[in-house]
């Protein structure tokens, strides 16, 4: 794991704002304190949740995207540690783990240039490099008997999620996607629009929910092709906030019921939260407190087996709303888990 690096005390210190009578979640969470047996410790570790972040925007370059979902993990961290450690927030089950260091292949990527088709090629190349230690990550994680928390990074990810759960637990994974976009784009080359048509071509996914689609940015090959697997399911936002076909209760029961057979991962998408600043910003979707409903449905199943939150992008206007947005989805997560 030559590409992970942990959080330590010091970066634990150094981010936390003590105040007198309080007790604050990062004064409780545990750390790991070397990087060797990473299995092992966090086997023998009394905690129920790892927390570790993918800071790249390297599969969103590849597929054309916004970038800037590299900084959602610091930011997340900042306001993380910072939250009140109380009877609702389970500090003392957490581990914070530390996060997987493409800051080379970021440097190589900020040469490459979106509009030239080999550079393209090139980006999607270190993209399937990324795959491999987030796989191997979510692996020794689960087969721990840990749960990850992940917090990217771009979409890309969720196939390394996939695979590295499907491998520990020695079978194919079922997946809900809170998201604008069904990211089951063809096999054209790793990038964050086909992390699950990559994992359910190579044996990791067997079904999947999309919730939420948006209508306007989903091609009508692909609409046709959603439609013609049975394995998928979906729904459109405009469907159920819109002309109100549908509504969100039922629906999300729907999804769960698809899925809810056996171990399910959770990924959202902070494309499909209206007003968030992600890879692909939209004015018009889910509120954060729909959200925030979604996730406390699917995470309180005994199923649930990871959490994964991307596409959030940052900016230091914005960092911290994002920083509490992501708190607030990890502490749902995990409230929803231990009820």
């Amino acid at each position: 794991m030559d590409k992970l690096i942990l959080f330590n005390t010091q970066q634990k210190n150094n981010l936390l704002s003590k105040r007198s009578g309080e007790s604050k979640f990062g004064e409780h969470v545990q750390i790991l304190p070397n990087i060797s047996n990473i299995y092992e410790q966090l086997k023998s570790l009394d905690v129920k949740y790892v927390i570790f972040g993918i800071p790249e925007d390297i599969g969103v370059f590849a597929n054309h995207g916004k970038t800037g979902t590299s900084k959602a993990w610091e930011a997340a961290l900042k306001t993380l540690l910072n939250i009140q450690s109380n009877a609702y927030t389970h500090a003392e089950d957490v581990l914070i783990l530390g996060h997987l260091d493409f800051s080379n292949e970021l440097q190589q990527v900020s040469k490459l240039e979106q509009s030239k088709n080999k550079h393209i090629k090139i980006a999607r190349s270190i993209v399937e490099i990324i795959d491999t230690y987030v796989s191997h990550l979510v692996f020794q994680i689960i087969l721990a008997g840990k749960m990850p928390i992940i917090i990217g990074g771009g979409h890309n990810n969720a196939y390394g999620n996939i695979k590295g759960a499907s491998l520990a637990l020695k079978q194919a994974l079922n997946v809900v996607n809170f998201d604008a976009h069904s990211d089951f784009r063809p096999e054209e080359g790793r990038h964050s629009g086909n992390g699950f048509s990559y994992a359910y071509a190579e044996g990791f996914l067997e079904k999947y929910f999309v919730f939420g689609l948006h209508e306007n940015y989903t091609s009508d090959t692909l609409l046709k092709s959603l439609k013609k697997f049975k394995f998928i399911k979906f729904n459109t936002f405009e469907a159920i906030e819109i002309r109100k076909e549908l509504k969100f209760k039922t629906e999300a029961l729907r999804a769960l019921s698809h899925i809810e057979d056996k171990a399910f991962g959770i990924e959202i998408d902070c494309d499909a939260i209206q007003g968030i600043p992600s890879s692909a910003m939209t004015p018009s979707g889910f509120s954060v407190n729909r959200t925030r409903e979604f996730l406390n449905l699917f995470a309180h199943h005994e199923n649930a087996c990871y959490l994964h939150i991307c596409e959030a992008a940052p900016t230091k206007k914005t960092e911290s709303q994002i920083g509490k947005l992501i708190t607030y989805l990890i502490t749902d997560f995990i409230r929803a888990h231990e009820r």
